[in-house]
């Protein structure tokens, strides 16, 4: 999914979510116990380090990996375990639009021409694990069309009721368009049934954006104060 773009910043970085020490906040996540598990493929050029959520995604959950890379000949190579792409599916919104979902849905599993398929409850029955595509439109688009073993899985799209909490900090071509980490905590609150799930993985993402904007006000009145 698209992240958000920010000048870099001369400072330490944490080294567990690679974020400036004035933006960590992973001393307040509580890692959740999530049944269906989540792949983040992230793409090499996707360097967001202060308001890119894929390492905060994967650190709100047990069972979550982040793998950097262009392809994976599989999706086993990818996950690091034995995984049948027939049983987890991709998020990859590509052409589709609000128009194209079932009425009401926010989440929906699309054939391979772009339409919803017809038994929604079947086709998101029994799914282990998602992937989500990590970066700019035109990266997720790389990563979809670098890895062939994406068609295997179920192609899963997101229609949010909600725009992304990002706001105005960043430039969104498409307002369904979310941060990995808020695509993550849709799918699996509804594939679970578990709404927790998207209520404390929004929460971090707020946390993450309050120091942002608290840091970029000081920074503000520093510069006017010279």
């Amino acid at each position: 999914m698209n992240e958000a773009r920010t000048d870099p910043v001369e400072e330490e970085l944490c080294p567990r979510c690679l974020k400036p020490l004035s933006l960590n906040i992973c001393d307040t996540i509580a890692p959740i116990d999530n049944r269906i598990e989540l792949l983040v493929l992230q793409h090499p050029q996707e360097q967001d380090k202060e308001l890119g959520t894929a390492r905060l995604a994967v650190l709100s959950l047990k069972r979550a990996a982040l793998k950097i890379g262009l392809s994976w000949p599989s999706l086993a190579k990818a996950a690091g375990h034995p995984a049948d792409p027939h049983a987890w599916a991709v998020l990859y919104l590509g052409s589709t639009r609000p128009r194209d979902f079932p009425q009401g849905d926010e989440v929906a599993v699309f054939d391979r021409s772009g339409k919803a398929v017809p038994d929604q409850r079947a086709a998101l029955a029994g799914i282990k694990g998602i992937v989500v595509l990590d970066g700019t439109w035109s990266q997720a688009k790389t990563l979809w069309w670098r890895n062939p073993w994406v068609l295997k899985a179920r192609r899963i799209a997101v229609n949010p009721q909600r725009p992304s909490l990002y706001g105005k900090l960043r430039r969104e071509p498409r307002r369904e368009g979310l941060s990995t980490l808020e695509s993550a905590a849709l799918l699996l609150s509804r594939l679970e049934g578990r709404p927790e799930i998207e209520a404390a993985m929004t929460a971090t993402l707020s946390r993450l954006l309050d120091r942002y904007r608290a840091r970029q006000k000081e920074r503000s009145a520093g510069a006017a104060a010279q």
